[in-house]
């Protein structure tokens, strides 16, 4: 079982356990109560302990990173090759395919997910926490966490030095300055049930932009995003007369050329939540957009 520790300190000495499990090994008071209901769930020097109970300097504070619970709802294992790119005993990096989504739909019950995908290679109880989630047609990285104390270290730390991600994408034209900043915030669009615009009243939204490559009508851009929105690059790139390849929803549908939106999660530079390691993982365009860019 994946554990964290800590060694107490002279400045905690006389500290209550909840205090190292909160402040240093940065639990939150939900994943504190949740640890407590655990056989083995708060170790002192290796024995059970309450979380009043204090510690003094040269203890070590173990606790268990696992959920103890079992899915919300049961995961149909599916057939669907989920290429991973690292792994160890709390995350794990795939390279989403297009056309998968996170987790099942009603809406699209026969759609390939990632996390019937990892069902099927380890088992329909494999808790699947998604830490950034990327629509159906997007490729590329895509980080999971295997608990749910993980899973809210990773997200605190989205669009934060410590979880950078950039992206690929192809888009129509040229843009316009060929590096820049989209400072524009988006909101829901009143007249669809799933699209997005720049709306005054909307969540700030900002995109930095360059164009790495032209070829006739299209550009090769690197993406960043500083802070994520639904469908956040596609809007901006459509708002600045850009819209990406193959974009039916902001831009043009053209099946000939592309047959999704032409974006794709192409780096990570994540800071580990537990080890302090610097991750740095790429994956490499998928065919349909290598292609378009040889």
């Amino acid at each position: 079982m994946a554990s964290v520790s800590y060694t107490v300190g002279q400045p905690e000495d006389g500290a209550p356990v909840c205090h190292i499990l909160k402040a240093k090994l940065r639990f939150s008071t939900h994943a504190v109560a949740r640890l407590t209901r655990m056989e083995g769930g708060i170790l002192l020097n290796g024995r059970p302990i309450r979380t009043v109970d204090p510690v003094r300097a040269g203890d070590v504070v173990t606790a268990l990173v696992q959920d103890n619970r079992p899915p919300k709802a049961p995961v149909i294992p599916g057939p669907w090759p989920l290429p991973i790119v690292y792994e160890d005993d709390y995350l794990l990096v795939a390279d989403k395919p297009a056309g998968m989504t996170a987790h099942a739909s009603n809406f699209l019950p026969d759609t390939p997910t990632v996390a019937g995908a990892l069902a099927r290679e380890r088992g329909t109880d494999f808790l699947f926490h998604p830490v950034n989630r990327l629509d159906k047609g997007t490729t590329g990285l895509m980080v999971v966490a295997k608990s749910g104390h993980v899973h809210d270290l990773l997200r605190r730390s989205l669009h934060t030095p410590d979880f950078r991600r950039e992206y690929r994408a192809v888009c129509l034209g040229r843009p316009q300055p060929e590096e820049g900043t989209i400072d524009a915030p988006i909101g829901r669009d009143e007249t669809s049930t799933v699209a997005r615009k720049i709306r005054p009243d909307g969540a700030a939204a900002v995109s930095r932009y360059r164009v790495l490559e032209t070829r006739g009508d299209l550009s090769l851009v690197k993406l960043l995003p500083e802070t994520g929105r639904t469908h956040q690059l596609r809007v901006h790139m459509a708002s600045i007369g850009c819209p990406l390849a193959g974009d039916w929803l902001y831009g043009m549908e053209d099946p000939a050329l592309i047959s999704r939106p032409a974006l794709h999660s192409w780096s990570l530079t994540l800071v580990h939540p537990i080890t302090g390691e610097v991750l740095r993982l790429t994956a490499p365009l998928p065919q349909d957009m290598a292609r378009l860019f040889p």
